[in-house]
């Protein structure tokens, strides 16, 4: 019952953010002005929807794949942004900008999608490597093999006077997202929802390789199908409004203390969590320093570390 009202308040607490956000921004709208003003129709229609739908998808599928991830690492301190995944998009983004200038937003996501599953699969195979017994090691090579795929990013990209370009793709941003400009967060959204469908293989998976192939499970063909979900959608999002740090690592874990790891229970959850954080994110960077706008990549920076400090020293409270 815990969970059905948890998931009814995350619901609630979405729409009215959703709803906020609307309506907040440089130029004050009123939902009046909405219905009988031509020009404040076209704005909402233009930049206030698009920018809100990118959030809440951005937000949620950030998240789902954060929990996807600790479920196949095994390990509840690593998240896609911060463990090479987002890194490696960014890096496809600007082999492509160097190689492939004119290439169509498609060849862009495939060859980001592509560099992001290597990456990716590069820090799986690093984490193998290391002794169970050292949980903290992983989250500490995530950092640093995140570190060093976004220096070499970096300096490709000061060595040909990019570096204003990729510190678009490296900070998440919102202030950029119309509609025609956003319309690719929707493929991060669909898979999302197929993770759902997975949901208890991911889950078997976190019991390990020798756990999951003496249950039956494909353990690699699993592996292989979480990376590139997580990939995608990494890509799509560093694509389209930039890398978003800390959803896909303090979500999974305020929802998995609170209600446990079923995930096929707790992913609606962690999607409605991640949702309500971007949102929230989104609204104070707006509203801070208005007229001006904080980036959204910032204020998580923030409320992220904060909150991943708690989660440090906090005693976990699962559900029974």
């Amino acid at each position: 019952m815990r969970r059905h009202s948890a998931a009814l308040f995350l619901a609630a607490g979405t729409l009215v953010l959703a709803a906020i956000s609307l309506f907040v921004g440089v130029i004050s709208l009123r939902p009046s002005e909405v219905l009988f003003d031509s020009e404040a129709f076209g704005l909402m229609l233009d930049s206030r929807l698009p920018r809100t739908l990118a959030s809440l998808i951005a937000g949620a599928a950030l998240a789902v794949c954060g929990m996807i991830m600790q479920m196949l690492v095994r390990n509840r301190f690593v998240e896609p942004m911060t463990a090479g995944t987002g890194q490696g998009a960014a890096l496809g983004i600007l082999i492509v900008v160097l190689l492939f200038p004119s290439a169509s937003i498609l060849v862009k996501m495939s060859i980001a999608t592509a560099t992001a599953l290597m990456s990716s699969i590069g820090f799986l195979l690093i984490v193998r490597r290391l002794p169970p017994a050292q949980p903290l090691l992983v989250p500490l090579v995530a950092m640093i093999y995140g570190g060093i795929i976004g220096a070499g990013v970096t300096f490709v990209a000061y060595q040909w006077d990019m570096l204003q370009y990729i510190d678009t793709w490296l900070n998440g941003d919102f202030s950029g997202v119309m509609r025609g400009r956003y319309e690719l967060l929707w493929i991060a959204a669909v898979m999302t929802a197929l993770t759902y469908v997975i949901a208890d293989q991911f889950a078997i998976a976190g019991l390990g390789r020798d756990a999951s192939i003496n249950l039956g499970l494909n353990y690699d063909q699993v592996m292989i199908l979480g990376l590139l979900a997580i990939s995608v959608v990494a890509a799509l999002i560093v694509i389209t409004v930039g890398a978003i740090p800390f959803v896909g690592l303090i979500v999974p874990n305020i929802i998995s203390r609170r209600f446990g790891d079923n995930l096929r229970a707790t992913l609606p959850l962690t999607a409605l969590c991640g949702a309500s954080l971007v949102l929230v994110s989104d609204i104070i960077g707006r509203v801070i320093r208005a007229p001006y706008e904080i980036p959204v990549g910032t204020v998580l920076g923030v409320l992220g570390a904060v909150v991943f400090l708690w989660l440090l020293y906090a005693r976990p409270n699962h559900a029974r």
